[in-house]
């Protein structure tokens, strides 16, 4: 088996520029390395770009969704419902802020949380849905939004995945009473670490802020209680890198699209796949990874020895995920392979290949290649989205 090392194609890449050092001098240079001109130029300048009254800088997407549940009130017995078809920080941010993550399928095409199969999981203890764009594509956020305000409940927008799609003529981010986005790898952003909340409410805004983290001013005080702010600010120069990588966002993504174009052209040779479904009122979809659905017949199994194939060959791939409801932590509360069917179907064969801006004609043509070989090896029949 080949290490991290011998990757040569890997799922990932930064794409940096000449003015990420720049700007990253520049913090370095400045007297404060946290809570500084970095941070909040770079919460203006996303704010604007997603079209959002207040953004909220912070260390991470996990803890920008704690943080945003907590300033939502949400704690001890409160339900929150949330995809099965997702990243694990999610329900453990609403297991720490006390509450249960209650689990919900998917819409089969698009992957996000199906707000008609959601509607089943509410009950009298339900405050909040939390909905993804997943892997880009963005949620079904006029049904969602019916559903959250018919039952008076919190809608927060995982947008850790989603980085410059739009829908209904808005960008994703615009749509979550409160939103979350993440800037580590793989995110088109990429500040290595790093999250933004964003939100239209003044008052939502400023008890993130103070949660967020404790100031110079309150070194003189203990604050014991319910609302004792985490450490969760930004650092200056991670700041001084999202303000680069937002500087260039859209030179970033038309180098990521030109990737995209490629491999739709490789795929055409791949009998019976289908190019990557796209729901009518999206008006954009920026992939986070570029994802293949291998063919009915192909196992979990069989998908880890088609990863196993490709990392022989220096192709870094990986299952884009397992369904949390599926994972030991949350069958020790109950939950079983067999309840949530159209996440698990998705699950056991999506593949994510490498997407990043630098890949070149000749290396897409090499991945999907290898793949070809690779699913005819393995026998389970061609690949079908």
């Amino acid at each position: 088996m080949h290490d991290d090392a011998d990757l040569e194609l890997r799922l990932s890449e930064p794409d940096a520029g000449e003015l990420e050092g720049r700007l990253v001098q520049a913090a370095l240079a400045a007297p404060r390395w946290s809570s500084g001109r970095m941070v909040e130029r770079f919460e203006a300048g996303f704010a604007q770009w997603v079209g959002r009254a207040h953004a909220v800088a912070v260390a991470s997407g996990t803890l920008g969704t704690w943080l945003a549940l907590r300033a939502c009130g949400i704690g001890a017995g409160d339900e929150v419902i949330a995809s099965t078809y997702g990243w694990h920080q999610v329900p453990q941010a609403v297991t720490l802020a006390g509450a249960r993550p209650v689990f919900s399928d998917i819409h089969y095409w698009s992957g996000c949380l199906d707000p008609v199969r959601a509607a089943a999981q509410v009950t009298p203890a339900t405050r909040a849905l939390i909905a993804g764009n997943v892997n880009g594509h963005p949620a079904a956020w006029a049904a969602l939004r019916a559903l959250a305000d018919e039952h008076g409940l919190r809608l927060i927008e995982d947008s850790t995945e989603a980085i410059g799609s739009r829908t209904l003529g808005r960008p994703v981010g615009s749509f979550g009473d409160v939103s979350v986005f993440d800037f580590s790898q793989p995110s088109a952003l990429c500040c290595g670490e790093g999250g933004m909340l964003v939100t239209d409410d003044a008052a939502l805004a400023s008890e993130l802020r103070y949660l967020r983290a404790r100031t110079l001013a309150d070194r003189g005080s203990v604050s014991v209680g319910a609302r004792v702010p985490l450490q969760a600010a930004m650092s200056e120069p991670t700041a001084a890198l999202g303000l680069a990588q937002l500087a260039r966002i859209d030179e970033i993504l038309a180098r990521r699209k030109a990737v995209e174009a490629l491999y739709l052209a490789q795929m055409l040779s791949f009998e019976g796949i289908k190019p990557p479904y796209v729901a009518p009122e999206a008006d954009e979809v920026h992939w986070m990874v570029y994802l293949v659905h291998l063919g009915h017949r192909f196992t979990a199994s069989a998908c880890a020895q088609v990863v196993e194939d490709l990392r022989t060959e220096g192709i870094e791939s990986a299952l884009y995920c397992r369904p949390l409801h599926q994972q030991f932590h949350y069958t020790q509360q109950g939950w079983q392979r067999g309840r949530l069917p159209l996440a698990e179907r998705i699950a056991d064969r999506a593949l994510a290949l490498p997407f990043h801006g630098a890949l070149v004609p000749d290396q897409v043509r090499f991945i999907v290649k290898t793949l070809k070989d690779s699913t005819s090896n393995v026998g389970a029949g061609a690949a079908i989205y």
